[in-house]
């Protein structure tokens, strides 16, 4: 388990602090398989998870619903057959906040 994995995620509004550049090194230590992509002019976390087949990456895909439900914070998921490549980024901020590197770090352990 990470330290990142297990510090709480604050409430997030509109105006809430994005992460900084120091943030963002910080952090991707505990997670360093997962990419900044921007699309839009909006930073996002990206991850491609493999899987043998359909039925392992739908599971995969519930259980990181599971814990984005338990957060209140959603991701994009892309479920193909062998894969599913999640997004995390705060919608309201349009842009990364510290709860986005939090996910990311859970959705890591779900898939071990």
């Amino acid at each position: 388990m990470s330290d990142l994995s297990q510090q709480q995620c604050e409430a997030c509004s509109w105006d809430a602090p994005r992460v900084t550049e120091a943030d963002i090194e910080t952090y991707q230590r505990e997670i360093p398989e997962w990419q900044i992509v921007e699309r839009d002019g909006i930073m996002q976390l990206e991850r491609v998870f493999k899987f043998r087949n359909f039925k392992q990456a739908l599971a995969f895909t519930n259980k990181v619903g599971e814990i984005a439900e338990e957060a209140g914070h959603h991701p994009a998921l892309l479920t193909e057959w062998g894969k599913v490549t999640v997004t995390w980024w705060s919608h309201e901020l349009k842009g990364l906040h510290k709860n986005d590197f939090i996910l990311a770090a859970r959705t890591d352990e779900v898939a071990q």
